[in-house]
């Protein structure tokens, strides 16, 4: 097999599914947190759902003139949202149970500790790969 071959798509590794409890207020019948389903997304929706959180702001003393500015909290909202599989925060049933209307309301409903939030925000945002740096991930391939 050429290094060029190895490219291709079907030589690629998928990132499987991985398991989170991702709040202690949500719990089975033993009192065992329930554990949600995440997913890894692509750096294109990763691109798509910061546009959707950036604006265009003035910049001082220059008319005319705009900077970006993304709204980080909307960001990482999007971001868990998105990459949550289970349970289906798009689900019209769930969402009205806590009368919320979109998915990263209805996150906030279900894990309303800040604390608990702030860890899964943290988990997500490793499991997208935002933890470690193009270099660590090459000694890990060669490894």
């Amino acid at each position: 097999m050429s290094q060029f071959t190895l490219f291709m798509k079907q030589n690629k590794i998928s990132r499987p599914n991985v398991k989170y409890p991702a709040s202690s207020s949500l719990c089975d019948k033993n009192g065992k947190p329930l554990e949600w389903e995440l997913k890894h997304i692509s750096s294109k929706e990763n691109d798509r759902l910061r546009d959707e959180c950036t604006s265009e702001i003035p910049v001082a003393g220059k008319s005319n003139m705009y900077r970006p500015k993304l709204n980080a909290a909307k960001y990482i909202g999007k971001l868990i949202a998105a990459s949550v599989v289970y349970p289906d925060l798009y689900d019209a049933e769930l969402q009205d149970s806590y009368g919320v209307k979109s998915p990263e309301e209805l996150l906030y409903e279900l894990v309303d500790d800040p604390g608990e939030y702030s860890e899964l925000a943290a988990y997500v945002q490793k499991l997208q790969g935002f933890d470690i740096s193009l270099e660590e991930k090459a000694d890990r391939a060669k490894n």
